[in-house]
């Protein structure tokens, strides 16, 4: 074999080992694997990119990330610009509503996402996610502060609206209330554009639960939100109840009383002469008998002469009433 051809043997050999070193080595490549699993949240008007994280073997710099965003066909960097910077950073999300509810993509603009990795001179290759609408694919969750006050024979209910619509001649919120008496069948009522509600007719002394719904109306498009959580209300008596509960108590009292007086005057009659028997004063004896009781030596006739007034000595007739013996009739001698 001819030395020159032992040479271009020895390259070949030595260029086929340095490509199957390269070939185990991925990460020496001179682009990074991509991000996986990127994903948009929309929450209200939240709005979140994230992704999972590009991990290297031998890498002793951390990897960073670019974000980039397009409404039509020019591709833009998320920085200050918009309020939030996306370029370069270490993190696996970029909040684009994280400076305040109202920074972000306009809601009714279609949005496109681009994300890759980046370690110096090296760098991924982009991924991009699908365009999204915010009002198109947001998730409504329930009404915000919701207050409830029981009334008479009624529940007036007070909330705010999820998320602030910029412009709400573009999209607005309709609102609707379900609501059962406990251990009842459901009712809905709406739909309502105002943000306090009063459900009227209501049973007096029930419990009522309640939950309520947003739906978000755009360019003739629903979505739906997600429900509150379950709340339950006694219901206070209206005015007609609280005349009823009085004519009921007073016509309760009156018959009560009268059956209460119905009854003495039956146990009067009935038990009459034990009552009477119970009530009768008992017999006293005079003053001048007591007096005499207590001094025997004293004449009976001038104790009870003794209080007797010249008036009671004028006698107008004296009648002599004689018992003769052997049943003869009585004699009246009248002077």
């Amino acid at each position: 074999m001819r030395p020159t051809q032992l040479w271009s043997l020895l390259l070949l050999l030595l260029l086929g080992a340095c490509a199957a070193a390269d070939a185990l080595q991925p990460d020496s490549l001179s682009q990074l694997p991509a991000p996986q699993h990127p994903r948009i949240r929309l929450y209200n008007e939240e709005q979140v990119l994230s992704w999972e994280p590009v991990t290297l073997s031998n890498g002793t710099r951390p990897v960073v990330y670019r974000v980039q965003f397009k409404y039509g066909d020019e591709w833009l960097t998320v920085d200050t610009s918009i309020g939030v910077n996306c370029t370069q950073i270490t993190a696996t999300e970029c909040d684009f509503t994280v400076a305040s509810p109202s920074a972000g993509f306009p809601m009714d603009f279609n949005v496109t996402l681009r994300l890759r990795a980046e370690l110096g001179a090296l760098h991924s290759a982009w991924v991009t996610m699908p365009w999204f609408q915010h009002y198109r694919n947001v998730t409504v969750g329930p009404p915000k502060n919701i207050e409830v006050t029981p009334g008479e024979g009624s529940l007036i209910i007070r909330f705010s609206s999820p998320f602030d619509i910029p412009h709400t001649s573009t999209a607005y919120f309709w609102y609707y209330v379900y609501y059962w008496e406990e251990a009842g069948v459901q009712q809905v009522k709406g739909p309502f554009r105002s943000n306090s509600i009063s459900l009227d007719n209501l049973k007096p002394f029930r419990v009522y639960c309640l939950q309520v719904q947003a739906q978000l109306l755009w360019n003739k498009s629903n979505v739906n939100g997600h429900l509150s959580n379950t709340s339950c209300y006694k219901i206070m008596a209206d005015a007609s109840t609280k005349l009823q509960q009085v004519i009921l108590i007073s016509v309760g009292t009156f018959s009560l009383m009268s059956v209460l007086a119905g009854a003495c005057f039956f146990l009067v009659l009935k038990y009459r002469a034990l009552i009477k028997h119970w009530f009768h004063t008992p017999p006293s004896i005079p003053l001048q008998i007591e007096e005499y009781l207590k001094d025997p030596a004293q004449p009976i006739l001038d104790a009870l002469d003794k209080d007797s007034s010249p008036k009671d000595d004028v006698w107008d007739s004296v009648s002599i009433i004689s018992f003769p013996e052997k049943g003869q009739e009585d004699v009246l001698q009248t002077h």
